[in-house]
């Protein structure tokens, strides 16, 4: 389903993917258009990376803020600027949804504590497990307890914002996805990934990984697609759709 009628949906892109996965597939913004159920015509792309100034937040229907290379703990100044907006995005109750660094980026700009973890970093097809709070939530009510979901992350949310709710944890992450008020969610996992993009960032990362311990080819043959990422960027669409027919 596709909601023609909108006004601007906002993708904010904090970086881009490695340029051979970009020629295989694509990147984070084509990934996250895809799986939205918009008109992609009403989609908005801004880079702050690049010096691109983000608008007034009340000037569009929603915002996905997309991964990144980068680190949220280096500080840089336009991820600095970005979390600034977002509080902005906040305050005006405009849907926002974090994914990877944007979720890390959202925790960080409201207070959170961001960080790599002892345990390494965390990829390949995980098992995250969601909470009663989740159950009764506008974006994961309804789904799996245990959901299958792409994972690809070096750095955490340590501690969670004041007034976060927290939704879903993995083995590895117990903060996986939380949600900040009524429209606003951060999300670790890439909901826009499928198993060819997973495999090819970890063998991007192998000799990360085997510096922590870990095994690429095991995470490689773990690898299998799941069908919740798409329905939740489907459900983020379809709220941020009806959040603008109940403003109109």
């Amino acid at each position: 389903m596709a909601y023609n009628n909108m006004q601007n949906f906002l993708i904010v892109k904090l970086g881009t993917t490695f340029p051979l996965i970009a020629k295989n597939h694509g990147d984070f913004d084509d990934w996250i258009k895809t799986n939205l159920g918009w008109n992609p015509d009403k989609i908005w792309v801004l880079k702050p990376y690049s010096g691109e100034r983000l608008p007034n937040p009340r000037q569009v229907s929603g915002v996905v803020v997309t991964g990144s290379h980068a680190m949220v703990t280096d500080q840089e100044n336009w991820s600095e600027y970005t979390a600034a907006w977002l509080r902005k995005v906040i305050a005006a109750q405009t849907p926002l949804l974090g994914i990877c660094y944007g979720h890390q980026l959202l925790a960080y700009a409201l207070g959170g504590r961001v960080g790599p973890s002892p345990q390494g970093g965390e990829f390949g097809t995980v098992q995250t497990r969601l909470n009663e709070q989740a159950r009764k939530d506008a974006l994961f009510g309804g789904l799996p307890h245990l959901m299958p979901v792409q994972v690809c992350h070096s750095q955490f949310v340590l501690k969670l914002p004041p007034g976060a709710r927290l939704l879903a944890s993995s083995d590895r992450d117990p903060h996986h996805a939380f949600a900040y008020g009524a429209v606003a969610w951060g999300i670790q996992f890439h909901p826009e990934f499928n198993r060819d993009i997973l495999i090819s960032y970890i063998r991007a990362f192998s000799n990360t990984l085997l510096s922590e311990g870990q095994k690429p080819e095991t995470l490689i043959g773990s690898a299998s697609n799941t069908p919740y990422g798409k329905e939740l960027l489907r459900r983020f669409g379809k709220i941020v759709w009806e959040n603008e027919q109940k403003a109109r």
